[in-house]
C-alpha cells in the first residue's frame, strides 16, 4: 500500500461511518494555547475540546501535516539516527465529539488495520491505562485480543492537553516487528525499536483542576492519532519511515546530486535522511507562509534550510541544490495538498534565495567551525559569531560538534544573545499586572468561559463574577456575559463602560486572561463596583464601527496584494484598531512604487465598486475559520452570507 492509497482508505473507512472528512489546518495554528506550530492532528479541534464552541459535527477525520521543530515536541535529536523520527509528517486521526466513546474507537481501529489497511493482526499489541478495565474488556472480549498482548501502563497511557483542562487514558496500538529488531517482552518491555507505537487513541474522559484533582467532562470525546509515515514503514516491511515511498524518492534526488550511495556509510546516510526530511518541513513551512527570518517562525524555517544546507556540503555538495529537492516534494505531496503546488514557484523562489543567501558565507564560517572542533571545543563567543556573522543556526553548530563530540559552550553563547533576545522577549500588552494565572484558572473552573455576545447586540445585562485589583490604580472585570470583543487575532479590544447600581467603570481595554475568559481592565469613574452585582455592560459603538471597517480593510488589502503580486501572499498578522490598521504578509521582497500605487488603486476601487461579495470570495481560509467559529452557520455559503451582511453594515455605500 503506498502513501496515496493509504490516504484514500483511511479517509474512506471514516467517511463510511458518519465522519466529516475535514481538510488538513495550516501548520500555522491561530488558538491562543497553541504551540509554535501544527505539531498534532488535534490542533484545529482546540476550541471544541476546551469547551470554547460546539463542534460543527458530531464526528470528523482528517489528514493534517504536522512539523515537531520547537517547544516540548522538537524531534531533531533523533532526525536521522532512529527508524521512526522525522520533523515533517502527516497526522492520521478520527475525533469524536460527545458522540462515539471506548467501545466504537476501539472496534472501528482494529477492524480498519487488519480487515481495511492489511496489518496482520497476531502481530499486533495494545496497552491501556492501569484502570482501564473498560478498554482492556473491549480488546479482549470484543476485538479478540488475547490477553497477553495487552498490556496496562500508567503515566505512558495518561494523556492530557496540559497542566489542566481535558484529559483521560489512552491506548497505544503497537506493531511486533519481530526479534531482528531486538528483545520480546512487548510494548512495556520490549525494545521501541521492536515494538513500533502508531496509533493512539485517547478517551478523553475528564477535566484536570489546578489542585491535580479530576472531574468527569459533561461529554466524554475521542481524539485519535496516527503516523502516516509510520503506517507505512510497517506495511510496506521496510527498515525506516525514509524508506518509504513518502520519503526514498527525496532521498535518490539527494544521492545523485552528491553522488553518494545510501546504506554505504552510516555518516553520510543521517546526512541524506536530513536533507530528505528539511525538504519536506521547509516546502510545507513556505507554502504555508513561514518567509525565514531572524525571529520566531521564521527563525525555525531559515534553521532548517540552513542545516539541509551544512548537511549538503557534508556529502560534498558544493553547489545550490534545495531547489530540485523542493520540487520533487512538491511533486510527491502537491496532490495531497494542492496548495503546495498551487505556491510552487514562490516557494521554491523563496527557498532558493534564502540557500544563496547562506552560501555566500558558508565556507568562511564552515572553517571556523573547523578550527573550533579540531581544539576540541566550541567557545560561546564562536557560537556566537557562526550566528550572527555567518547565519549558522546555535542548532547547526551544536549538532555539528556532537557528531564529532565536541562540546559548545551554550552558555556563553546565551549570554552573547541575551540583549538580542530582549527585545523579542518583551510583554506584549506593557502595563498589565502580573497577576498569578491561578487566579483566572479558579474563576475560568467556577464560572466556565465568558458567553460573548457582541455579534448581536453592543450593550447586555451581565452579572459581576469577580473585581481583581490590577497595577496602576485599574480593576480586572469579570462577567457572564459581554459584548466586548477580546483582542486577537490583531483585532483590538473594544472599549466602553460597565455600569451598577452603585458604580460606572470605563473599560479600557478587553483581552484573554485565559481561553475563552473574557478580562475588561478598567478603572472606577464613579462609586464602586463590586463582586456579584447586575451590570450592564456598553461597547463604545462608535469604536467599534471604525474597528469593523478597518478590519474589512485588512480583507480588502489581502484580496489587492494577491491580485498584483500572486497567490502566493499570505497574512503574517495584523492590527486592526480604530484609527488605523497594519497588514502583515509574506513576500519574497520589498514593494515597487508601481505595485503599491496598484495595489492602492484595487483596494479602494473594491469599496467603491458594488462587487464586495467577490472581494471577500477571495479570502476563503479566513472564511473557513469563520465558520468554524460561528456555530449557527452550516455551510460555507452561509458564512459569505454573514460576510457580505457585515459588509452592508460596514460599508453601506458599497450597495
Amino acid at each position: 500500500m503506498d502513501a496515496n492509497t493509504l490516504r484514500r482508505a483511511f479517509t474512506a473507512f471514516f467517511e463510511e461511518r458518519g465522519h466529516t472528512s475535514v481538510d488538513s489546518a495550516s501548520l500555522i495554528p491561530h488558538h491562543p494555547s497553541a504551540p509554535l506550530f501544527t505539531n498534532s492532528g488535534m490542533m484545529q479541534f482546540v476550541p471544541y475540546f476546551l469547551g470554547e464552541e460546539s463542534a460543527p459535527w458530531p464526528r470528523a477525520t482528517s489528514i493534517q501535516k504536522c512539523v515537531r521543530l520547537s517547544g516540548k515536541h522538537n524531534d531533531l535529536g533523533e532526525l536521522g539516527r532512529t527508524r521512526r523520527h522525522l520533523t515533517f509528517f502527516e497526522m492520521l486521526g478520527n475525533w469524536s465529539f460527545g458522540d462515539y466513546f471506548k467501545e466504537d474507537a476501539i472496534g472501528w481501529a482494529w477492524a480498519l488495520l487488519t480487515e481495511h489497511v492489511g496489518f496482520d493482526g497476531d502481530r499486533l499489541w495494545v496497552t491501556v491505562h492501569v484502570d482501564d478495565d473498560e478498554a482492556e474488556a473491549i480488546w479482549h472480549e470484543g476485538v479478540g485480543l488475547p490477553l497477553e498482548r495487552i498490556q496496562r501502563l500508567d503515566k505512558e497511557n495518561f494523556w492530557e492537553m496540559g497542566p489542566t483542562g481535558p484529559c483521560g487514558p489512552d491506548s497505544e496500538i503497537h506493531f511486533d516487528c519481530g526479534s531482528e529488531w531486538g528483545e520480546e517482552g512487548g510494548p512495556a518491555g520490549g525494545g521501541d525499536d521492536r515494538y513500533i507505537e502508531f496509533w493512539n487513541l485517547v478517551f478523553m474522559s475528564y477535566f484536570r483542576h489546578t489542585d491535580g484533582t479530576l472531574t468527569d467532562l459533561p461529554r466524554h470525546n475521542i481524539d485519535t492519532g496516527g503516523g502516516l509515515e509510520r503506517w507505512l514503514m510497517l506495511l510496506q516491511g521496510v527498515p525506516t519511515v525514509f524508506d518509504t515511498d513518502a520519503v526514498r524518492p527525496l532521498i535518490e534526488v539527494a544521492e545523485s546530486l552528491s553522488g553518494t550511495t545510501y546504506g554505504a556509510d552510516d555518516r553520510s546516510d543521517v546526512a541524506l535522511r536530513v536533507v530528505a526530511d528539511h525538504a519536506r518541513s521547509m516546502a510545507f513551512l513556505v507554502g504555508d507562509g513561514v518567509v525565514p527570518s531572524n525571529e520566531d517562525r521564521g527563525y525555525v524555517v531559515r534553521s532548517v534550510i540552513r542545516r539541509a544546507v551544512t548537511r549538503g556540503q557534508q556529502l560534498g555538495v558544493d553547489r545550490p541544490f534545495l531547489g530540485a529537492l523542493v520540487r520533487r516534494t512538491i511533486e510527491l505531496l502537491g496532490g495531497a495538498y494542492p496548495e503546495l503546488t498551487s505556491g510552487a514557484d514562490v516557494v521554491v523562489d523563496t527557498i532558493e534565495r534564502e540557500e544563496h543567501r547562506f552560501r555566500q558565507t558558508l565556507a568562511t564560517g564552515s572553517a571556523l567551525l573547523d578550527v573550533e572542533l579540531a581544539r576540541g571545543a566550541v567557545a560561546g563567543e564562536v557560537a556566537f559569531k557562526l550566528h550572527d556573522t555567518y547565519g549558522f543556526p546555535i542548532e547547526v553548530t551544536e549538532e555539528m560538534a556532537a557528531e564529532r563530540g565536541v562540546a559548545v559552550d551554550r552558555a556563553g553563547f546565551d549570554a552573547a544573545m541575551a540583549t538580542q533576545r530582549a527585545r523579542g522577549k518583551e510583554s506584549r500588552r506593557g502595563g498589565e499586572a502580573d497577576l498569578p494565572v491561578e487566579v483566572y484558572r479558579r474563576l475560568a473552573e467556577r464560572a466556565g468561559a465568558t458567553e460573548f455576545t457582541g455579534r448581536e447586540e453592543h450593550e447586555t445585562k451581565a452579572r459581576v463574577l469577580e473585581v481583581v485589583q490590577a497595577g496602576d490604580g485599574h480593576l480586572e472585570i469579570f462577567l457572564d456575559r459581554t459584548p466586548f470583543y477580546a483582542e486577537s487575532g490583531g483585532q483590538v479590544g473594544d472599549t466602553g463602560t460597565i455600569t451598577t447600581d452603585t458604580g460606572r467603570a470605563e473599560v479600557l481595554d478587553t483581552t484573554y486572561a485565559l481561553p475563552g475568559l473574557h478580562r475588561h481592565v478598567a478603572r472606577v469613574v464613579e462609586g464602586e463596583i463590586l463582586e456579584g452585582q447586575e451590570a450592564v455592560a456598553t461597547i463604545d459603538d462608535e469604536r467599534r464601527q471604525a474597528i469593523r471597517r478597518n478590519h474589512t480593510g485588512t480583507h480588502l488589502l489581502h484580496w489587492a496584494l494577491r491580485q498584483v503580486l500572486g497567490d502566493h501572499v499570505k497574512q503574517q498578522g495584523s492590527l486592526v484598531g480604530p484609527d488605523y490598521l497594519r497588514f502583515d504578509f509574506s513576500h519574497h521582497g520589498p514593494l515597487t512604487a508601481e505595485e503599491l500605487a496598484e495595489v492602492e488603486r484595487l483596494a479602494n476601487g473594491r469599496i467603491l465598486d458594488n462587487e464586495p461579495v467577490r472581494a471577500y470570495q477571495t479570502t476563503m481560509e479566513h472564511a473557513r475559520h469563520v465558520a468554524r467559529r460561528v456555530m449557527s452557520f452550516d455551510s460555507e455559503r452561509q458564512v459569505m452570507h454573514f460576510l457580505r451582511e457585515e459588509t452592508r453594515k460596514i460599508i453601506p455605500e458599497a450597495f
